[in-house]
């Protein structure tokens, strides 16, 4: 479907990557990962066609429509979200004209069977595909599914796009990108604005995509539910492994420690022989070995081992004063911007060390609750109080766009430091990927994940013992994300997290919560995405509750099911001994000897038969209960 060839770009007269190669075929589910600054963006970007290679070049049929999500959007601000989504559909008008085109050449070609016309035949067939998908359900509907689907209200459709924050603009374009129904989706970090409930619609959505994708996403739980292959991006070279991306860690990791060992032994081997040589190079009866032993190192094919990045975040929390043993206490707590609730008689209790998390589709409060805990907001009812001695350290999801973009990076965090961490800001900065001259950069010319690793860094210079963090692992690399997880489990003080990430969250929080129609309940579930309830592109439009799919499965039904397997497992194992004395019995009985007692035999065979007559049974109830 899409060749990539000797791809190369050049940024400044440095090389970014050089010499790519690589194929996407139709049925496809690329992860595309790597550190930020890899070139994931600018791979995309090429392929999409909206920015040139330096050489190389992509090749991709005319006939096959591509659609690209990237970071940065432009739209019009004045039309409305409806409006937004229906632009999609202009493309049946185009479609219809260039069947008509292809049509009216057909009419024209004179030789029968000629290559030209067969060409213009499968055209025509793929066209024609494509406008009787097109045609197959109302536009209105399918936009309405597919918003619905990414988190918006029905009542929201006609209003404008000013009035909605960038992310749920990103949304927008989005659902866009999916209403075209492409042959190729390139998205570039689809997961970052949408909350856990949409992007569990947008795993189902895209399981069902008969078209081939390419993603870039930091979120390992939806690489893994979204994508069949992965493609990494290292230090301007791209290895290419055919599984999702878990697998591919273990693989990679299992890979690089076969070449270590491997360029280990022939190190040594080398060695050996360099040492034969420089022993017996000037020994008359040794010439010959001597020679044979030089030429073999000459044609000795070196082993090499798979780059991988080693650069990652080591950020390690100082001692913070101890906080009294209740940090939070929230008791009935109201809010609502004007009109509208947000929440009622809300409760919650944190204690020192407790880490927690709270999840929930956007606009449900979550990020209204943080900011009534770090006194920004306040409460219309009820009451919050901190426990003694707590000191609120908050991250909120525009923090890295708090930053002031005149100050360096080492001046963001020298201006707010006090006490000894002062002596220690450059490793605190190395921690988090800031060293030598880069501590110098303006604010202002640093990426997004560069500035939410600042915002990170400028929290562990303040002595906190209770931290409120809203998104932190947004723009953060895959790698990152996982060394912060490291650092945090480590935090001696207490967490309020908020989240999408459910890899980040797992193993890291002890409770979670979630928002749910105004209330906060503790969630006792399991990241579970309920296959019946997939989205299917194409189906008609039905009540949001059953279109979402709905991700959370009470945790004691999985308790369950999981003593359930066990038993299985167990019976299964049970009736192989059985099956395997069987049979070893019905050898015997089938070659008899002169000394062999029958009797004791039969018996034992009838009984073990009766054994694997009630194994079969259990094993058939119990499968009964799944």
């Amino acid at each position: 479907m899409i060749s990539i060839n000797s791809l190369s770009v050049l940024f400044g007269g440095e090389p970014l990557f050089s010499n790519l190669n690589f194929h996407i075929s139709e049925s496809d589910r690329i992860g595309l990962v790597g550190k930020n600054g890899s070139g994931k963006s600018t791979l995309l970007k090429i392929i999409a066609g909206v920015m040139e290679p330096s050489s190389g070049g992509v090749g991709i049929s005319s006939e096959r429509s591509v659609g690209y999500l990237p970071q940065l959007i432009e739209y019009r601000v004045e039309e409305s979200i409806m409006e937004a989504a229906l632009s999609s559909f202009k493309s049946l008008l185009s479609l219809e004209r260039e069947l008509e085109r292809v049509n009216l050449e057909l009419s024209k070609v004179e030789e029968w069977s000629s290559a030209k016309q067969m060409k213009l035949i499968e055209r025509l067939h793929h066209l024609t595909e494509r406008h009787s998908f097109l045609q197959s359900f109302n536009p209105e509907a399918e936009c309405e599914r597919v918003l619905v689907g990414l988190g918006f209200n029905r009542e929201e459709f006609e209003h404008s796009r000013k009035k909605f924050s960038s992310g749920w603009n990103m949304r927008v374009e989005l659902a866009k990108v999916l209403l075209a129904n492409p042959d190729i989706l390139l998205l570039d970090e689809p997961t970052n604005y949408l909350d856990i409930e949409s992007i569990g619609w947008l795993e189902s959505y895209l399981s069902n995509f008969k078209g081939a994708t390419v993603t870039v996403s930091h979120d390992v739980r939806f690489l893994d539910n979204s994508t069949n292959r992965t493609v990494e991006l290292v230090a301007g070279t791209l290895f290419d492994y055919k599984v999702s991306y878990s697998k591919f860690k273990e693989l990679r990791e299992e890979r690089v420690e076969q070449q270590q060992a491997a360029l280990y032994n022939q190190e040594q081997k080398i060695k050996s022989t360099e040492r034969f040589i420089e022993r017996f190079r000037y020994k008359a009866s040794k010439a010959s070995q001597v020679q044979s032993r030089i030429k073999q190192l000459e044609r000795l094919e070196r082993i090499e081992v798979d780059i991988r990045e080693k650069a990652k975040i080591e950020a390690r929390f100082f001692s913070t004063p101890k906080s009294g043993r209740v940090v939070l206490n929230a008791s009935q707590l109201s809010f609502s911007y004007g009109e509208k609730p947000i929440f009622s008689n809300l409760n919650l209790t944190l204690e020192r060390g407790d880490k927690v998390a709270i999840i929930g589709k956007n606009g449900a409060g979550k990020s209204t609750l943080m900011k009534l805990i770090a006194g920004e907001l306040s409460p219309l009812k009820g009451e919050l109080t901190l426990g003694h001695n707590v000191m609120v350290g908050y991250y909120s999801q525009n923090q890295d766009e708090l930053l002031t973009k005149e100050d360096t990076i080492f001046e963001s965090v020298d201006k707010i430091a006090v006490g000894e961490v002062r002596t220690k800001l450059r490793d605190i900065l190395g921690a988090f990927l800031f060293s030598g001259d880069d501590v110098e950069k303006r604010v202002e010319v640093l990426s997004g994940g560069e500035r939410a690793r600042l915002a990170l860094a400028k929290l562990i210079v303040t002595p906190n013992n209770f931290l409120l963090l809203d998104e932190p692992t947004n723009h953060m690399d895959i790698s990152s994300k996982e060394a912060l997880k490291r650092s945090f489990k480590e935090y001696p003080g207490t967490l309020l997290i908020i989240s999408h990430d459910r890899q980040f969250l797992d193993g890291l929080v002890d409770r979670i919560y979630q928002f749910r129609g105004g209330e906060l309940k503790e969630f006792k579930g399991e990241w579970i995405v309920e296959e019946e309830r997939r989205a299917t592109p194409g189906q008609p439009t039905q009540n949001r509750s059953e279109e979402i799919s709905d991700s959370y499965i009470d945790r004691e039904v999985m308790k369950e099911e999981r003593r359930v397997k066990a038993k299985i497992t167990k019976c299964e194992e049970s009736i192989q001994e059985i099956e395997s004395r069987i049979g070893e019995i019905e050898h015997l009985l089938s070659t008899p000897t002169p000394q062999m007692e029958l009797e004791p035999l039969l018996k034992e065979y009838e009984k073990i038969n009766s054994e694997l007559h009630l194994r079969m049974e259990e094993w058939e109830e119990l499968h009964s209960k799944l």
